[in-house]
């Protein structure tokens, strides 16, 4: 259920009632999240983050791109999953390495319009263009300090949970 079945359009009298439904009806929904990434270390930090920072959302984690993909294709173990609204990609990756994640996503007519947001701790030019040439949707450089971590993940909640119209499956 959505604003219009409470009368509210985007067109309608009062703009600011109808962004405060769609907020309203945003926070109500639990966001799917996949978290790509091989360190434990750095998988329990960006989920005390994401606690931190107050998001509201159901976070699956794998640690490598064979699994990302089983995940995304509901294959093997994973064939109950929920698809994601969204994945946070770690790029250096064992088994499948994240470049290879993203182009896979990419170029399946199935998977393409899930937003992948890249988080890693590389900073290197050559990986954030070659990212972006596979369709990342952002490019976020990881920091290492927990306060900065929880900083960005505001951020990337701010941004993408709440202010982006995420697609549905």
């Amino acid at each position: 259920m959505g604003c219009t079945a409470f009368g509210l359009k985007r067109s309608s009298q009062d703009p600011t009632l109808y962004a405060a439904c769609r907020i309203l009806m945003k926070s109500a929904r639990r966001v799917e999240i996949l978290l790509v990434e091989d360190n434990p270390g750095d998988a329990r930090l960006a989920v005390e983050a994401l606690r931190e920072a107050g998001v509201h959302n159901n976070l699956n984690w794998v640690a490598n791109g064979v699994d990302a993909m089983a995940f995304l294709r509901r294959q093997g173990k994973y064939e109950s999953a929920g698809r994601p609204d969204i994945v946070l990609l770690d790029l250096n990756l064992p088994k499948k390495d994240g470049r290879e994640v993203l182009a896979e996503i990419k170029s399946d007519a199935h998977l393409r319009r899930i937003p992948v947001v890249v988080l890693t701790t590389s900073q290197a030019e050559e990986d954030i263009v070659r990212a972006y040439h596979l369709n990342a949707n952002s490019y976020i450089t990881k920091p290492v300090d927990l306060e900065q971590f929880i900083r960005v993940v505001r951020a990337f909640d701010d941004f993408w949970l709440t202010v982006v119209e995420l697609p549905g499956e």
